[in-house]
């Protein structure tokens, strides 16, 4: 019986759509590195990561590879591979050393999965990096608030000047549009997805249910492909994000407020349409009426006459 080790070799290969600095970044973070040392794996010589690993092990380590945006593959390791009986032997004779990592790259300690180290940096105005559900939700929430403010000045300077005003709300229209935009791919980079399916809120009917999956599929846990996971929510993030559970039961009521009435203005005016198409009976009397004296005058005159 034989207890069959394996080791980690890499290439240099990034995974389809991974931007290959982004792949080096993850790796440092990975294996707790310098990015000069990470730069010389990618210098499409294999390279040994790790040996020595049983294969689960193993494929816990191509996993975090894989998360961090670059492709690795298993090799079964013959040089450490023993028979129970030499590694009895070995036991009895010496203590064994520890299997060397001949890569000078890869720390034979590292941690892998999801207890790495390290977050992404946060940038507001950027198509790159990642935010999770919480974060998303405030800073859209800060973003409703800033487009409100905005549009209260528009209006004033529409006060003073028409042209004025409505260049300004043209501007701040693609300013919020623009903002948002960005909010939305990073939120989508979170889950591992490309930024284009942000596409799909245009869509009739799809648009409408997307932005709710947005606000409540959680991101990946540790690297992927766009980058490393975001920074821990602070207090002000937690606290303005739960503005929304006020603010969307304020909404709702307020669309079927604003639905009722529009129903009622419409049945009204479906009324008055109704009746208007009835014939009027007042105005036959009020005929009837005014005709009723000159018959009676045409009468008497009638009588006179005779």
């Amino acid at each position: 019986m034989t207890d069959t080790h394996f080791k980690i070799m890499f290439e240099g290969q990034v995974r389809h759509g991974v931007d290959i600095d982004t792949a080096k970044d993850n790796l440092a973070r990975l294996f707790k590195s310098e990015p000069t040392a990470v730069q010389k794996l990618f210098n499409g010589q294999p390279v040994t990561l790790k040996r020595g690993l049983a294969y689960e092990d193993a494929e816990l380590y191509i996993k975090a590879l894989n998360e961090a945006g670059v492709e690795a593959r298993i090799e079964a390791d013959p040089d450490i591979t023993l028979s129970m009986n030499e590694a009895n032997s070995l036991t009895k004779d010496s203590t064994p050393s520890p299997p060397q990592d001949f890569s000078p790259y890869a720390p034979p300690k590292s941690q892998v999965g999801p207890e790495l180290s390290g977050h992404s940096t946060l940038k507001v105005f950027s198509i790159q990096g990642r935010i999770g559900r919480l974060r998303y939700l405030a800073w859209t929430m800060g973003l409703c608030g800033a487009g409100l403010v905005a549009f209260l000045i528009t209006l004033s300077v529409i006060g003073m000047t028409l042209v004025g005003g409505g260049l300004l709300a043209a501007v701040l229209v693609m300013a919020f549009a623009v903002i948002s935009t960005m909010i939305g791919i990073q939120r989508l980079h979170d889950m591992g997805w490309s930024g284009w399916l942000l596409l799909l809120t245009i869509v009739p009917f799809v648009g409408s249910l997307f932005p709710i999956l947005m606000m409540l599929l959680p991101g990946t846990k540790g690297p992927n492909k766009y980058g490393a996971p975001p920074p821990p929510n602070s207090r002000a993030v937690k606290v303005t994000a739960s503005l929304w559970l006020l603010l969307i039961p304020i909404l709702l009521i307020g669309g079927i407020r604003g639905g009722i009435d529009s129903l009622r203005e419409e049945v009204e005016i479906k009324t008055n349409e109704y009746e208007q198409s009835l014939p009027y009976d007042d105005e036959n009397q009020s005929e009837d009426l005014q005709q009723a004296p000159s018959n009676a005058e045409q009468a008497s005159e009638e009588e006179n006459d005779k």
